[in-house]
């Protein structure tokens, strides 16, 4: 039997699985297959440009539909698979249609975490995942006077900052003692705090919610009246399907190097895998368009036995107002940082180390620091303070 390859997911992962089969020369049968019914999209700029207006539907598709019919890609939308039967290489849709495979590839993505308090089912909390709960979330934002966020990490914050700009009253809450605080050290997070506060955000940091009402938010610190709740309070790893099937899983798909999973013609990709990642010197799961990307190329290069261990250095973004954040490496375990440029200011980098090595760099809107940082960290290569500290030295010449 010629090969056949079955994706389950046509996020970033899936789609670059897609492009880079053919790419690679890859003739044998593809097939994509897509929950929701809209042709495939973008999921990160609905926070970042779509919702702003800087985006339409049409400019955040990854391909037109003419690229998946010219490449003889079997492009499934709103289909949802319902099985996975590793015994037959099968997966069963919910109409009960079975498709066979050789190779299959999960890139499932992630669901959102819930909240939990009471009154969480009243009808006017939202999350932002898909192309639709951005368009009710846009809908909603033109009819509601005040905001409240519910969690102060990347997506909680770039929609305050959205709700903002749009003349809204807005309150954030967040759980921790910073904004940010899992991922961001103080003297980011702080700049991030101010900023939004002088855009008129008022920030509750260590709160905690007792009830949702329909008129707002009772924490133990006071009642905060919102017309429109949002809640950004991270993910879970969509891998149900895989854990129904018996692949092993523990905080998404456990994958090796090659994203191979328990099942060696079974891959997953992207924010549902969990892999042992060189740079943080551990198994994780990564959210990220670069995760997905390097990791959906990493599996087509084994599918056509050319093999290619995943190493390559994660990077994240975000943009909120006019800050733009950029990060590479992993800075979780560092025991010292360095900072270039002038710390507080809104234009400064952070140089994260452990045991004297170079591990992750924070860039605020300096993206010359950030291309820098990804190659010096590939390399293994690692600035004195000095040199860091020195804004006239270029930093290029470490490498």
């Amino acid at each position: 039997m010629s090969k056949k390859v079955v994706i389950i997911g046509a996020g970033h992962g899936g789609i670059q699985v897609v492009a880079s089969l053919r790419e690679e020369g890859f003739e044998g049968e593809i097939v994509l297959i897509a929950s929701e019914k809209e042709m495939p999209y973008q999921k990160p700029p609905l926070s970042k440009g779509y919702l702003q207006g800087k985006q339409s539907e049409e400019s955040i598709l990854f391909r037109s539909a003419n690229y998946y019919e010219n490449n003889n890609i079997s492009l499934r939308l709103g289909e949802q698979i319902v099985k996975v039967n590793i015994a037959e290489n099968q997966v069963i849709t919910d109409s009960g249609e079975v498709i066979s495979y050789t190779h299959l590839i999960l890139a499932t993505g992630a669901n959102n975490r819930k909240l939990t308090s009471d009154g969480v089912e009243i009808p006017n909390i939202f999350y932002l995942r898909t192309l639709t709960d951005a368009q009710i979330i846009a809908q909603k934002l033109e009819n509601s006077q005040s905001v409240a966020i519910i969690g102060g990490g990347f997506i909680g914050l770039e929609l305050a900052a959205l709700a903002s700009e749009k003349g809204k009253k807005v309150t954030v809450i967040e759980s921790q003692t910073r904004l940010m605080e899992r991922v961001l050290p103080a003297v980011i997070s702080t700049v991030f705090q101010q900023t939004h506060e002088q855009h008129g955000v008022q920030i509750c940091l260590n709160s905690h919610i007792e009830q949702i009402t329909e008129e707002g938010i009772q924490t133990k610190e006071g009642f905060i009246q919102a017309d429109l709740i949002l809640a950004g309070i991270g993910v879970i790893p969509a891998s149900s399907l895989a854990e129904e099937a018996g692949i092993i899983c523990e905080n998404g798909v456990v994958v090796n190097e090659f994203q191979q999973t328990s099942v060696t013609n079974i891959y997953a990709v992207g924010d549902c895998a969990n892999h042992y990642n060189v740079f943080a010197g551990k198994n994780i799961r990564l959210e990220s368009v670069q995760n997905a990307v390097d990791q959906a190329k990493v599996a087509v290069s084994h599918i056509l036995e050319k093999p290619q261990a995943y190493r390559a250095v994660p990077w994240f973004w975000t943009n909120q107002y006019h800050l733009k954040l950029q990060m590479v490496g992993i800075s979780v375990g560092f025991d010292e940082y360095v900072v270039r440029g002038e710390s507080g200011s809104d234009k400064f980098s952070v140089y994260y180390f452990k045991n004297k090595q170079l591990i992750a760099v924070d860039s605020l809107n300096r993206a010359a620091d950030h291309l820098n940082a990804r190659k010096l960290i590939t390399a293994g290569i690692s600035p004195t303070k000095g040199q860091i500290e020195d804004l006239s030295f270029n930093l290029n010449n470490c490498l």
